[in-house]
């Protein structure tokens, strides 16, 4: 809710240690991509946390965001206007979540829509901006715009095919993780039970 009050105890050192995670070198690199990738449609947000917050709060700018990554026409959020409404405000967040999940992000990076609409965990929000960035780049299908130099880098795939006779000689070595005998020999050990003799 909007109009909540401040935590105490508990409850503040929590929301403390979650706004500690907000990176603001974090926050410039998403506005430059997400003002590059949406052109002239968007305006520049007001710096700092707040002022990301407000920026994205409404929707219109996630959901220019995600219709930006799909080729003209085919955007997955038909109807993108300004709202004052909270309710419409939060519903074209969750169509960009929606949206966002449907593109390749994992369910477990995408954030909760109270989470940036209350301002609660702007970590979170800026993660999973972050994670779309990453894999715009990945897909190379030549709709991201900026510097892939922003975004870590996606692993790929590097799937392996062996033949048979390969997979069969493997199987007769033993692998080091086994352990090894060499260079074990039982020279210079005394029988069981006999003392040690020292000269």
């Amino acid at each position: 809710m909007a109009n909540r009050g401040p935590s105490y105890g508990l409850s503040r050192e929590v929301q403390q240690k979650i706004d500690r995670q907000y990176d603001p070198e974090l926050e410039q690199i998403l506005v430059r991509w997400i003002l590059a990738q949406c052109g002239s449609d968007v305006a520049q947000p007001a710096p700092g946390r707040d002022g990301f917050q407000q920026w994205l709060k409404d929707g219109t700018v996630l959901c220019r965001l995600i219709n930006s990554l799909h080729p003209r026409g085919q955007g997955p959020v038909a109807k993108v206007q300004a709202s004052a409404m909270a309710f419409k405000q939060m519903e074209q967040i969750s169509q960009f979540l929606q949206a966002a999940e449907r593109y390749g992000i994992a369910a477990t990076d995408i954030f909760q829509t109270v989470d940036l609409w209350e301002g609660k965990n702007m970590a979170c929000v800026q993660r999973t901006l972050m994670n779309l960035g990453s894999l715009a780049v990945a897909k190379g299908d030549g709709l991201f715009v900026g510097d892939p130099n922003w975004f870590p880098k996606k692993s790929q795939e590097n799937r392996r095919v062996f033949s048979e006779d390969k997979l069969k000689e493997g199987q007769s070595v033993i692998g080091l993780q086994m352990g090894t005998n060499r260079g074990a020999s039982q020279a210079g050990m005394t029988g069981y039970g006999m003392p040690r003799q020292i000269l």
